[in-house]
């Protein structure tokens, strides 16, 4: 069976993940987190995100994949049992010590080895098999004629994961020095400024004052910013090259890009699970969210571009403005996100179902005082739809959004 993995770096996102389609979550604590810009989960709240998860039949998979320190690995023990108690299903892990002790102090635990171990070829997937991991997350770096090869190479038993989706690090595998070096922020504990996507010149030591462009361009050289990643129309050759789970990145990103993104890939599995043709709305859907310039990375071999010169800048052509908490005789009750109006038109996007367009005619707060403009942060909203839907109510949980 194909499982689609999707980030969850809040609860909101959580629930957006689970709603629209994953199979899994990945998530992180407080501690031990690659991941330090996201909200993260304390131990209590990984409790209730498992139980909201399993209530949905969605598995949960925690990262624990830094490289520890001597105190961390020395309070990682006692943190394991306890994550464990929570209910996880998977720990990730890319430190050997930190696999050794989940074995040890947790064993009910499936462990997944991290992108962040680099393994990209059968030798290193089979030594961490044997050492007791499930599943080997390979390396962004792999392309799927090796990925077939690893396949071919390794225990039926060992599950392959590699992502589909999302930001791309110009270093290999995430391991990079530059954060650290230039502003004192660790990428290696979850901590990276992305000055791989910074604007950069050449200065030679005598000539300070005179900085030379190594890019015809008057803003510098953007020569390490990496392209994102996005796979949706080749789930097909990863399934036939060996991947059983299709990872989506992005535990820093917005809960309305995880629905969304989550949506589309659901759908994408679906059709192919049906022997369908990808959806084309789906395939419009990777386009709502930001994002930079589109690749597919290292999978179809090295002359596909995944750089990109010109600026670090995002794509981003709409404006998530709401999420409906509620829907009653065709009025939808929904938290305002950003600025919209009457007159606009709006397109809905429903768990599990392909977006939807709307005019919005009339609306009112809580107060049933009519609303013109849609411009207070967080506002309650009642938004009159009517048979716009053609009766079809809507579902919480579903997203407005507007064409910028």
């Amino acid at each position: 069976m194909l499982e689609l993995l999707s980030p969850a770096g809040s609860p909101e996102s959580l629930k957006m993940a689970v709603l629209y389609g994953a199979d899994a979550v990945y998530l992180g604590c407080k501690d031990f987190s690659m991941r330090a810009a996201p909200e993260n989960f304390t131990l209590d709240e990984l409790a209730e995100a498992v139980a909201f998860a399993h209530s949905h039949g969605v598995k949960v998979y925690l990262t624990c994949n830094i490289i520890p320190t001597n105190g961390e690995a020395e309070s990682f023990p006692a943190f394991i049992v306890q994550a464990e108690k929570a209910g996880i299903d998977a720990v990730i892990v890319a430190d050997l010590g930190m696999l050794e002790a989940v074995k040890t102090h947790a064993p009910s635990l499936d462990v997944h080895i991290s992108t962040q171990a680099g393994v990209m070829n059968f030798a290193a997937a089979n030594a961490f098999h044997k050492l007791g991991a499930k599943r080997v997350i390979l390396a962004r770096e792999t392309t799927l004629e090796e990925i077939a090869q690893i396949r071919a190479k390794t225990s039926p038993e060992l599950e392959l994961e590699a992502f589909v989706h999302g930001a791309m690090c110009v270093s290999f595998s995430g391991r990079c020095l530059l954060s650290q070096y230039l502003v004192n922020r660790d990428a290696n504990r979850g901590e990276c400024a992305q000055p791989c996507r910074w604007g950069y010149y050449l200065l030679e030591e005598k000539r300070l004052n005179q900085p030379f462009e190594i890019e015809e361009n008057e803003r510098g050289t953007f020569i390490m910013n990496a392209k994102d990643l996005c796979m949706i129309e080749h789930l097909s050759a990863m399934k036939d090259a060996g991947i059983c789970s299709f990872k989506i990145e992005g535990r820093a990103k917005s809960a309305y890009y995880t629905a969304v993104i989550t949506s589309a890939y659901r759908a994408a599995l679906d059709a192919l699970g049906r022997g369908e043709a990808l959806p084309d709305w789906a395939l419009r859907e990777v386009l709502t969210v930001s994002h930079r310039e589109y690749c597919t990375g290292f999978y179809l071999g090295s002359e596909n571009a995944v750089q990109f010169y010109e600026n670090s800048g995002y794509v981003r052509e709409y404006d998530f403005i709401g999420v409906v908490n509620d829907y009653k005789g065709g009025v939808a009750d929904i938290t305002q996100r950003n600025y919209f109006k009457i007159d606009d038109e709006i397109e809905i996007l429903a768990p599990r179902e392909k977006p939807q367009k709307l005019v919005i005619n009339s609306m009112h707060n809580e107060k049933n005082e009519p609303v013109e403009i849609a411009n207070k942060a967080t506002e309650r909203l009642f938004v009159e739809v009517g048979d716009a839907l053609h009766g079809v109510p809507l579902k919480p949980f579903s997203i407005l959004r507007k064409k910028i």
